[in-house]
């Protein structure tokens, strides 16, 4: 059914309990951000999600979205930010609690099947609330939208560095575990020797007994096949899960060293192993994201996790058209060398970085320079906004992940100039008064009876 409306549109007052109004500081950055969003934009878009007249009345909209702006603000899992939201009266009335609250909102694991819900729509729509929040305080001026910076990334996915040895037991273990779950009854399971077999192989080969280490392996895998026909044999018509389990085990137990598309694990097959060309970290196993941030300020006005690993520069007609739907369209985007021969043909100049000075006009080479103002923010992305390993399942765990990142970034951007604004802005705006009343003056005309009394002294 429809979700319940925000406990603030209750006009029924309470006896026995203090309103979070009285409680919280008017003053405070995020009281003041929770009164300049625009929640009944994000329930409109996301009422068209829920069915007007099955099921039970869904949670809060408002509640829902401002759990997951908390979430990827502060790097904060499910069951952290519930357990946050109990204590802090603030995030309450961000939420649109009426009542401070001492029981959890919702079970943590309802933050899963919203994200399910909403999808990758969703996340743009919270994505570009943050910007059109950030316009009408005026955080982010228009003209800062004008110029973007667009560059890619890796999001790590939360999996386990994939060695063969180590994809051969885990798909042996996962495929006995299936097989007791439907009661079929395997010749043997291999526990206790698989286990042996992985440890020995990496201690031959720390130890750079790579023979013996190698031997280890190829016994794994020959154990993984014998598990493989036995439940063929077993279970000739499987379900549907377990035929998709069994179809990943054995793309890993047929791939080669050298063999392109691998299974590098067996929970999330779709993981792509991406060279970055870094010294201290070859290769990284999860999702390319083409970000775009706005030269001036750092602005993230697009996200987008890519299936496929593909060429940096088959990424930016994507990912400009992304800023468009999110936000103004730019006149300008700034990218590095990775993006030459790029795909995009629109109104937008493309500018590549050439490392050379006289490639552009002068009035462009400044711009340029701050091109590389995109990579700090990509670092607070993965250190500050939970990118750096995606917890979240599957593909679309990925693009939720990546927009919701750059959605918690700019949220952070939005406190810090509302904090900065309720301690300083009455100062400034007295000054400012002062200076308009000291220019005024400065330009006001003499009067007739002040030139007659000059005139008299001289």
């Amino acid at each position: 059914m429809k979700p319940k409306p925000s406990a603030c549109s209750d006009r029924q007052g309470d006896l026995f309990r203090t309103p979070l109004e009285a409680i919280v500081d008017p003053e405070h950055a995020m009281v003041k951000l929770a009164g300049r969003v625009d929640w009944a934009r994000l329930e409109q878009t996301f009422d068209a999600l829920y069915c007007a007249d099955n099921g039970a009345p869904a949670h809060s909209t408002r509640l829902m979205v401002a759990l997951h702006y908390l979430k990827f603000s502060y790097d904060l899992s499910d069951e952290d930010v519930v357990a946050g939201w109990i204590e802090n009266p603030y995030w309450q009335y961000l939420s649109g609690m009426k009542y401070f609250e001492h029981a959890r909102p919702i079970d943590p694991s309802s933050m899963t099947y919203w994200r399910k819900r909403v999808g990758e729509a969703g996340a743009e729509a919270m994505l570009k609330e943050t910007l059109e929040t950030g316009l009408t305080i005026k955080a982010i001026k228009p003209s800062q939208m004008a110029r973007v910076n667009v560059d890619t990334t890796v999001q790590e996915k939360h999996v386990r560095f994939p060695t063969d040895a180590r994809l051969y037991n885990r798909a042996r273990e996962r495929l006995v575990k299936a097989a007791e779950r439907r009661k079929i009854g395997l010749r043997q399971n291999y526990r206790r020797v698989g286990k042996r077999l992985l440890l020995m192989t990496n201690r031959y080969a720390h130890a750079r007994q790579m023979q013996r280490s190698r031997k280890c392996q190829k016994k794994l895998r020959t154990i993984l096949g014998r598990v493989i026909r036995d439940l063929e044999r077993q279970c000739p018509q499987p379900d549907e899960k377990l035929e998709k389990l069994m179809t990943i085990a054995i793309r890993i137990h047929g791939q080669e060293r050298h063999d392109k598309n691998k299974v590098y694990s067996v929970h999330e097959p779709h993981v792509e192993c991406i060279a970055k060309g870094k010294a201290h970290k070859r290769y990284e196993f999860g999702a390319k994201v083409s970000v775009a941030a706005t030269s001036r300020g750092g602005w993230f006005v697009g996200a987008m996790a890519l299936t496929g690993n593909p060429y940096d520069g088959h990424t930016l007609a994507r990912t400009l058209a992304q800023v468009e739907r999110l936000g103004r369209a730019p006149q300008q985007a700034f990218v590095d060398q990775g993006y030459r021969g790029h795909d995009y043909a629109g109104a937008v100049e493309v500018h590549v970085d050439r490392k050379r000075r006289g490639s552009l006009a002068r009035r462009l080479w400044r711009w340029m320079k701050r091109r590389a103002a995109v990579e700090p923010g990509i670092g607070h992305l993965k250190q500050e906004h939970r990118m750096e390993r995606c917890r979240l399942w599957g593909p679309a765990g990925d693009a939720f992940n990546a927009i919701l990142a750059a959605a918690g970034m700019n949220f952070r951007k939005l406190l810090a100039h509302a904090a900065v604004f309720a301690r300083f802005g009455p100062a400034l705006w007295r000054l400012w008064f002062t200076l308009v009343r000291w220019v005024a003056r400065s330009h006001e005309r003499p009067t007739s009876a002040q030139v007659g009394s000059n005139l008299c002294l001289v």
